[in-house]
């Protein structure tokens, strides 16, 4: 078993962590978490999104957000930004790397944005370009790639070919994300290693929400595939608004846990994020889906 002997986290929680909770958190919140993270060692944070409010209420708040949190030097800050107006909201308020996404799933972009695949990722195209002249990183999320609330197993095909058309357009890194988390470790491996063959696995990512408890083997799954660079929530946080069916993501501490029992380095605090775990779930009124988060708070506090 061929493993990495570094990996990088790419921080989830500011952005697809919260975005799905009712009540309002305050903006004071959001602005300590990714404080927190930042000094907790992540490289990578997905701080905001420049959204309509009317869609993601929770959202709103992103330039407040950006204005008020303390960049530590080395860290990249992600925002989501599905269109010009976003991007020109991200530009101003500093972001390091903005996010497109598209979906695998034909049925899922006609569900959600009426529209096929191809015709989603061709209105990205301006954002594409002007994130490259600005010299911002561009960073592409595909989601459904392991299956669609509506069609079922997505092809591996379908996968392949967001992949190029995302590629094209000058990602610097592509997200494979399992939406729905109805993924397995054997077809992630396979989905990971088709799109490795198109795109180096360097900048290949993987987004595993963990609704029937095999994100952590799913991670290994694309690890033994060349995979990297993973995409985690402190505390377990999020879910999709526009994907049924989408619970929780991997939980931070759980991957931080598995990965240093194989000696395999992050650069991030694993005591520090377990504190900011419980913290954030204290604020937000519900209990830390971490199973190694709780455990270790639980040691820690005997």
């Amino acid at each position: 078993m061929s493993l990495p002997t570094k990996v990088k986290i790419v921080e989830v929680s500011p952005r697809d962590g919260l975005q799905n909770e009712k009540e309002f958190i305050a903006t004071s919140v959001k602005i300590e978490l990714i404080n927190r993270l930042s000094a907790a060692g992540f490289p990578n944070i997905e701080a905001v999104s420049f959204v309509s409010p009317k869609w993601v209420p929770q959202m709103a708040d992103g330039t407040d957000v950006m204005a008020g949190i303390q960049r530590r030097p080395g860290t990249i800050y992600s925002a989501l930004t599905p269109n010009m107006r976003g991007f020109d909201a991200a530009r101003a308020a500093g972001i390091d790397e903005v996010v497109i996404f598209g979906a695998a799933s034909e049925a899922f972009s006609q569900k959600n944005i009426n529209c096929s695949i191809a015709e989603s990722i061709a209105r990205f195209e301006p954002v594409a370009e002007a994130a490259k002249s600005a010299g911002l990183r561009l960073r592409a999320s595909i989601s459904c790639s392991l299956g669609c609330p509506y069609q079922g197993e997505t092809p591996i095909a379908s996968v392949v070919d967001v992949a190029k058309l995302m590629l094209a357009l000058g990602c610097d890194e592509i997200d494979v994300a399992d939406t729905i988390g109805v993924g397995t470790a054997a077809r992630v491996g396979q989905v990971m290693r088709a799109v490795t063959e198109v795109v180096d696995p360097s900048r290949v990512a993987g987004h595993f929400h963990d609704t029937y408890g095999q994100s952590l083997a799913n991670i290994l799954a694309a690890m033994e595939a060349g995979v990297s660079i993973f995409h985690t929530s402190v505390a377990g946080l999020g879910g999709c608004p526009y994907a049924k069916g989408a619970t929780g993501n991997v939980a931070t501490e759980d991957v931080l846990y598995m990965l240093r029992g194989l000696d395999i380095d992050t650069g991030i605090d694993l005591d520090a994020v377990v504190d900011i775990g419980q913290w954030i779930s204290g604020h937000i009124g519900h209990k830390s889906s971490s199973r190694a988060g709780n455990a270790l708070a639980a040691r820690k506090a005997a």
